[in-house]
């Protein structure tokens, strides 16, 4: 992906989800004034995706701070969704998300959105307008308890 700023969605005031970033991605986000970055992709996902290790350290070396809270479908709970609340509540904005397509990143936003009382159907539209489907949402609260 490129990391214009018109390839980010804008799920709230200063925090984005975004696919899959390397290491020009990090650099690009750095020159448009982005603050952090949370990934949540696993390492070795996909065949050249690059480490976290080292996007840490690319992020790091254009003063951004760097986040890895990797979860996949299988594995996501409650603590998952506790640590992305953590640095939304604490980081420096702009924050971008991102994972490997955007979806799980917007889907651990908008969990931490129903902590504080937001509307589920609302959020889900929130990242529909930005072409992201987290209609499942509320199954994955429930869930998640």
């Amino acid at each position: 992906m490129s990391a214009s700023s018109s390839n980010l969605a804008a799920l709230a005031p200063g925090i984005s989800a975004a696919g899959a970033l390397d290491q020009h991605d990090i650099e690009a986000l750095a020159a448009q004034g982005v603050r952090t970055i949370v990934n949540n992709r696993p390492d070795g996902e996909d065949a050249g995706q690059l480490p976290a290790a080292e996007a840490r350290r690319i992020a790091a070396a254009h003063g951004v701070a760097y986040h890895h809270i990797p979860v996949t479908a299988a594995s996501l709970s409650s603590a998952d969704v506790d640590a992305v609340a953590g640095v939304l509540a604490g980081a420096e904005q702009p924050i971008v998300l991102h994972c490997r397509s955007g979806t799980r990143s917007a889907l651990l936003w908008a969990l931490t959105r129903m902590r504080d009382g937001d509307d589920p159907a609302t959020l889900v539209a929130t990242a529909a307008s930005q072409g992201i489907d987290i209609a499942a949402l509320p199954a994955i609260a429930a869930r998640l308890g």
